[in-house]
């Protein structure tokens, strides 16, 4: 049964409707980032370029880099535009948009997030690197979607415990990155640990402005909570969802973080432009090897 226009909507030109883009114009390597300005600083190391398009705050430009091919992709900001982006992705390579049914054989993309973030621990500083080894879902997207098989029961229970999970909360959900992308981005530059994904910046990660929080010492917990050798490292808006929809969607995720600013200590990067840049740098050399 053909997919309904309704739900897998197309430009005029064939197009899938936000990324504005067709099969062809994507590599099986992709970089997403959040900002739109950021795409362009990555893809200027290219060897050369193929394709770029931008609609609304989602730009991509795909070439090539050291003889492999890459996408680099905006995201913008927050897990209900993965949403978007990981399923409009999947859908233009794993979906006939003429026929509109799922292919027989799937493609599994290579998907790494390259972007910035909060260290939650004094010991990691600003302008270092985190690699996320697990996203801690706590806005609740990923509970749309079938997710009982993917995520990571025993340490998602010990969580609840440990901070007095609020029940009118969505139940948090742990997800592993791909291990294979992991040890690949992986060195001795960089830290490891599980990266909480917030629903907004404000109060979901503990900011008050005018408006009280429910739990004013959440933070305090997410910062103090161990499993095994686990923790929190870092405090973000998208890398859970990458990873509990790249699982479900049968492709392989990382997220690594230039840490720029350090909410235990309160400090912030004094060039946080720089350390991007370093990143980015790093990223792709280890992708292109």
């Amino acid at each position: 049964m053909s997919i309904q226009q309704s739900e897998l909507i197309l430009n005029p030109d064939g197009s899938i409707y936000h990324l504005n883009l067709r099969p062809e114009n994507i590599a099986d390597n992709i970089i997403f980032v959040g900002d739109q300005e950021r795409v362009d600083k990555i893809s200027k190391h290219f060897d050369s370029i193929e394709f770029t398009t931008q609609k609304r705050e989602f730009k991509t430009t795909t070439g090539t880099y050291k003889k492999k091919r890459f996408s680099v992709i905006s995201t913008g900001i927050g897990p209900d535009n993965i949403d978007i982006v990981l399923n409009e992705l999947d859908a233009l390579v794993n979906i006939d948009l003429e026929t509109r049914q799922p292919k027989e054989k799937l493609i599994s993309l290579n998907i790494v997030r390259i972007g910035t973030s909060g260290s939650l621990q004094a010991d990691i500083p600003v302008d270092s690197f985190v690699v996320s080894s697990h996203g801690l879902d706590l806005n609740g997207l990923l509970h749309s979607y079938q997710i009982d098989e993917i995520s990571n029961i025993e340490i998602e229970k010990a969580f609840v415990a440990h901070t007095n999970w609020s029940s009118k909360k969505a139940h948090p959900l742990v997800i592993q990155n791909s291990s294979e992308l992991g040890n690949k981005i992986t060195s001795e530059k960089t830290y490891t640990g599980i990266t909480a994904t917030a629903g907004g910046f404000y109060g979901p990660q503990g900011r008050v402005l005018r408006l009280a929080l429910q739990d004013p010492d959440l933070n305090h917990k997410i910062d103090s909570f161990h499993f095994k050798e686990d923790r929190i490292t870092n405090l973000e808006m998208e890398t859970s969802a990458i990873y509990g929809l790249s699982k479900l969607l049968g492709h392989k995720a990382c997220s690594i973080n230039a840490i720029i600013a350090n909410r235990a200590n309160g400090t912030f990067s004094k060039n946080p432009g720089k350390v991007i840049a370093n990143l980015i740098e790093y990223t792709l050399e280890k992708l292109a090897e």
